[in-house]
């Protein structure tokens, strides 16, 4: 008995060329079948470009065609080959179930049919899942082989966007966008935030590869990235030497690390407003206050109680004076000898041994790790090794941090005063200056009944 209303299901899983040739070679030979057994043309149900084998992708033509199996609209299905209708053995079973509730006996294949009503047929298709589950499996482990193997040889990898820095061919520098990577980099180590950086390039008019705005994550992501310097990452660990030249210093890459990784940068937007943010602290309980304007929207800040904390909720100082004084309090520090002291503090030495202290401790997890592997310690043996290494680890990376930040002053080191220059600089900039010189700022309790701002009350604390 001939179907009254048969279906037609193509996909292919990669279509980089958006061109669908392969969709149209099954097409063309599923039409082919169904007009040589005499069936009315199928309805065409089409996943183009969508794996059948990463869980994450919705299939909707297939969900769409179970659906249809089940009311009953479909009564007769062609595909070119099982592995084209199906990859997991999850969705053969599901098939298998609305087949044998719709009654639908038969899978027409261009490769041959296969009957849904017997047993062995079932089977065979059993086998080609299982078959098929190996096979996605052994490409999968040979395309992590091969991506481990490039990187460890410095080689270019993949497609996909034009990395910014570089040419199409991932290799060649892109002059103009190289001197951006640059200055980035530069600005960075100097305390300015992300979303200002993007916020400039953005009127600058200076596009991302793709043509769109920057963004604080993409950005970040960019200037994070092993690639700039000439070296090859691999699941986010430096594993070689590139073969494309550098467009920032091995150094500077590894500081940029540090700094863009450290969970002490502040992500909050009250930022853009607030000079002080994350720098004071409640004189009466010690806990950090936070910017919260009056309802009038008057700029202070406040120890305001919240989860987890111990704050008293009883201390608030209005912004504007404060600030003006906090900063005369810096500028008239780095006036002095201070700034001096500052610089000193961005030796080289001290920066070179968090650094080497970071390698060391890399090093020896690497070799805890493969000890582990060999099976020469017990896992609460390589637990227990791990604990004290990731804390000098972890301990090295936030000293480099608080060196690094130093940087916001070393511009100053010749040339306009830190005094000259304060008016012309961003919100950003200040606040970096201001966290290279100061550890914290107290703001002691009022003295009752007097109804001005009280400078007896700041009690700055300054590194160093």
């Amino acid at each position: 008995m001939k179907p009254a209303h048969p279906a037609l299901y193509v996909r292919i899983s990669d279509d980089r060329e958006g061109q669908s040739k392969g969709v149209g070679r099954q097409l063309e030979d599923g039409f082919a079948l169904a007009e040589a057994r005499g069936w009315p043309k199928p309805v065409v149900y089409n996943d183009n470009d969508k794996s059948a084998w990463k869980r994450t992708v919705v299939r909707d033509d297939f969900r769409r065609l179970l659906a249809d199996i089940e009311s009953g609209a479909v009564d007769a299905l062609i595909v070119y080959d099982s592995d084209r209708f199906y990859r997991q053995p999850r969705e053969l079973e599901e098939f298998l179930d609305v087949s044998e509730k719709a009654e639908l006996t038969e899978l027409t294949q261009v490769t041959g049919d296969i009957d849904l009503g017997s047993t062995d047929g079932r089977l065979t298709l059993r086998i080609k899942a299982a078959v098929a589950v190996k096979e996605s499996d052994d490409k999968s482990r040979r395309i992590r082989r091969k991506a481990l193997e490039l990187a460890e040889d410095g080689k270019v990898s993949g497609g996909g966007t034009r990395p910014f820095g570089f040419e199409d061919d991932r290799k060649t520098i892109r002059p103009a966008e190289a001197a951006v990577i640059v200055e980035l980099k530069d600005r960075c180590l100097a305390g300015e935030s992300l979303r200002a950086l993007c916020f400039d390039l953005n009127e600058r008019n200076i596009s991302t590869t793709t043509g769109g705005q920057w963004v604080p994550n993409v950005l970040k992501r960019m200037l994070r990235s092993a690639r700039i310097s000439g070296r090859r990452e691999h699941k986010g660990e430096i594993v070689a030497d590139a073969e494309w030249p550098a467009i920032i210093g091995p150094a500077d890459s590894d500081r940029l690390r540090v700094v863009l990784g450290n969970p002490a940068r502040r992500k909050n937007e009250r930022v853009r407003r607030y000079l002080l943010a994350g720098l004071l602290v409640c004189g009466r309980c010690g806990e950090q206050m936070v910017s919260r304007p009056r309802s009038d929207g008057t700029r202070r800040y406040v120890c305001a109680r919240r989860p987890g904390s111990s704050a008293c909720g009883k201390m608030a100082i209005l912004s504007e004076e404060l600030e003006e004084l906090v900063a005369e309090m810096v500028l008239q520090r780095l006036d002095g000898p201070a700034l001096s002291r500052v610089l000193v503090a961005r030796d080289g030495s001290r920066e070179d041994a968090s650094q080497r202290t970071i390698d060391q401790a890399g090093g020896q997890l690497e070799e805890l790790a493969a000890l582990y592997a060999a099976q020469e310690i017990s896992a609460p043996e390589w637990m227990a090794a791990r604990k004290p290494i990731e804390g000098r680890m972890n301990k090295a990376k936030a000293d480099l941090a608080r060196i690094i930040g130093s940087a916001a002053v070393e511009q100053f080191r010749d040339g306009k005063s830190v005094r000259e220059s304060w008016p012309d600089l961003s919100l950003s900039r200040k606040r970096a200056v201001l966290f290279a010189v100061l550890d914290a700022v107290t703001i002691n309790p009022a003295v009752r009944g007097l109804n001005r701002f009280d400078p007896d009350r700041v009690s700055p604390r300054w590194r160093g």
